[in-house]
């Protein structure tokens, strides 16, 4: 049997031109060789790529024990590469832990993944709420934001903190630009909205008794996503790296009230008129004829807050900058040397 190089020169030779028997006499054959390579089809491969080279694995000392190691995997799938070697050390292995490493990293069984089963809500049932951090060149912002559960409609809006009022504040405006409230709000171990979470030990969830009263204002349950459980709010995670790739990123803003315009102008010219990936419904088309009927009704009047400074709450409000103003009280203010001159005047008025 020739070797493929001899088959890689005799395609060069025949591209070439030349005769079989020069052919022949160059490749140190006989012509009848060549017209066999030629007749049996020899150069119909692709003689332009080498033939796979196959190693034997050179024998090493693990060898006689990966049968050992095999076996207690099987049977304890979970057992560490340290573990599997002391114990066939104990059987006589006279190697090192790196092969003992390597093996265990190729043959270990892979357990099988548990399935992802969707959470979906009905319609009005429930939104799930999260802060995003952004840097923009005068400082931090954090956005809120608000999901449907049902329709995906997204309601997000900046504020320069993390706090309370601003959860508070927020989620009356999310109200007021949905049209209603769902049976239950998520959130994902919110400190201004969760104290604590003792649950993984038998706890229970404590609230912040503010918001509890803001909850029970507008008639809404609080949820909240056991701790390091975060994939149960994805339909608010997903919406926040959406965020960031189609509207933040690339834009320029020039202040506050530019972030805010552009930010209007996002939420009902792109994010709640495309089609969603999962739902593959346009969010305001299905908000608006499968799930605002089933939306509790807004309440009757804003929050009043028990505990929150009431100028914290009401800063921003129209009611705010309704409110009457008091007017400013300008104070002239002059030289000691006028003060000077009007004592000499009073004094010659007397004499």
């Amino acid at each position: 049997m020739y070797g493929w190089d001899s088959l890689v020169l005799l395609q060069h030779l025949l591209d070439e031109g030349l005769s079989k028997t020069v052919i022949a006499q160059r490749l140190g054959v006989s012509r009848r060789v060549v017209h066999y390579w030629i007749a049996t089809g020899q150069l119909s491969r692709d003689v332009d790529t080498a033939p796979p080279r196959h190693y034997r694995p050179r024998p090493t000392q693990l060898d006689p024990f990966t049968g050992i190691i095999s076996a207690r995997l099987a049977t304890y799938p979970e057992l560490s590469a340290v573990r599997l070697f002391d114990e066939i050390r104990g059987a006589g292995y006279p190697g090192g832990i790196t092969q003992v490493r390597e093996y265990v990293a190729r043959v270990r069984p892979s357990p099988e993944p548990e399935p992802l089963v969707r959470f979906e809500t009905a319609p009005g049932h429930q939104a799930q709420v999260d802060f995003a951090e952004f840097r923009l060149p005068w400082g931090k912002r954090y956005a809120l934001l608000v999901v449907l559960g049902y329709s995906r409609l997204l309601w997000l809006k900046f504020y320069p903190r993390q706090t309370l009022a601003t959860v508070i504040t927020g989620l009356e405006e999310a109200f007021a630009f949905i049209g209603g409230v769902p049976t239950e709000l998520l959130f994902d171990q919110m400190k201004a909205v969760i104290v604590d979470d003792e649950r993984a030990d038998g706890g229970k969830l404590l609230e912040n008794p503010e918001f509890l009263r803001f909850a029970s204002h507008w008639g809404f349950r609080i949820r909240a996503c056991r701790p390091y459980r975060a994939q149960t709010k994805g339909k608010v995670e997903r919406p926040i790296r959406y965020v960031r790739s189609n509207f933040f990123y690339g834009r320029e803003f020039i202040g506050d009230a530019d972030l805010d315009a552009q930010r209007l102008a996002w939420l009902d010219g792109v994010a709640n008129v495309r089609t969603h990936r999962t739902t593959r419904c346009v969010p305001r088309v299905r908000f608006e004829t499968e799930e605002r009927m089933h939306l509790q009704p807004l309440a009757d009047r804003a929050y009043r807050p028990l505990v929150l400074p009431v100028e914290r709450m009401t800063r921003r409000t129209v009611s705010h900058l309704l409110a009457p103003t008091v007017p400013r009280i300008v104070v002239e203010q002059r030289g000691l040397s006028s003060y000077q001159q009007l004592v000499e005047s009073c004094i010659d008025e007397v004499a």
